[in-house]
């Protein structure tokens, strides 16, 4: 089995001395889901950024795809690693003076230097995926929160990634919402596609992950099958924090 991304030991200090990431190792396999829980501050953001270079490290080894990321990295590797790897935040960062169409074909005219006619049927065909086909020439603010985060998914797609880092993608969004943009997660799971995916979500994760990591001050604390975990996670801090998430 390949491996997309193995980190081993990474470590980023905050002011204070603050470690956002202690010591975390983990592996990701080519087409596995790994779904990362933990309460705030916790360090899941951090960890995710840091898979295409939003975040620099302070130490530590990664490898995501074959290029090296870690505190040495320049810029030549960020550049490549964001051709391959997209990412999804919990804002949808969509570009509001472009149509949707537009925001999902920039990226591959302009970094890709596709042509205009491709770029658009592929966008097109994106939209159809993700089931809102009909908004392709609104703007943004026409569109509700949960079709502007599938605009969101369809854009980081539009580039033909290799690996899919999703940030929190529903938290942002009206409960009503939430439904739609995890079951455009679920149809690239099912496809699939290379996914790590920050999310409190409990429900997608024991549906979807292939392995629920847990964190907690910057660490790793336990990793493993959604079964195991949602029903007899080994840690007490995991436990405490399941115990909390459902009630």
């Amino acid at each position: 089995m390949t491996v997309a991304i193995r980190a081993t030991d990474l470590v980023k200090s905050y002011s204070q001395g603050v470690r956002a990431l202690d010591g975390v190792t983990l592996e990701v396999n080519s087409g596995e889901v790994l779904v990362v829980m933990g309460p705030s501050g916790s360090g899941k953001s951090t960890l995710i950024r840091t898979f295409n270079g939003l975040e620099s490290l302070d130490g530590g080894a990664l490898d995501v795809l074959g290029v090296p990321l870690d505190a040495t990295h320049g810029e030549r590797q960020v550049r490549e690693i964001r051709k391959r790897v997209g990412m999804v935040f919990q804002q949808f960062n969509l570009f509001p003076h472009l149509s949707i169409l537009d925001n999902i074909t920039l990226a591959p005219i302009k970094v890709q230097q596709r042509a205009k006619a491709a770029a658009e049927q592929r966008a097109m065909d994106l939209l159809d995926q993700m089931g809102i086909r009909e908004q392709a020439y609104k703007y943004p603010s026409q569109l509700s929160g949960g079709q502007q985060q599938r605009v969101a998914i369809a854009r980081a797609l539009a580039l033909d990634p290799e690996v899919m880092l999703f940030d929190e993608p529903t938290s942002a969004l009206d409960p009503e919402r939430v439904k739609e943009v995890l079951d455009a997660m679920r149809q690239l799971a099912k496809g699939g596609m290379t996914m790590v995916v920050v999310t409190h979500e409990l429900g997608f994760a024991r549906e979807v992950a292939d392995r629920v990591m847990f964190m907690d001050r910057g660490q790793v604390v336990e990793t493993s099958d959604p079964e195991t975990f949602f029903s007899n996670a080994r840690e007490e801090r995991s436990r405490r924090f399941l115990n909390q998430m459902q009630h």
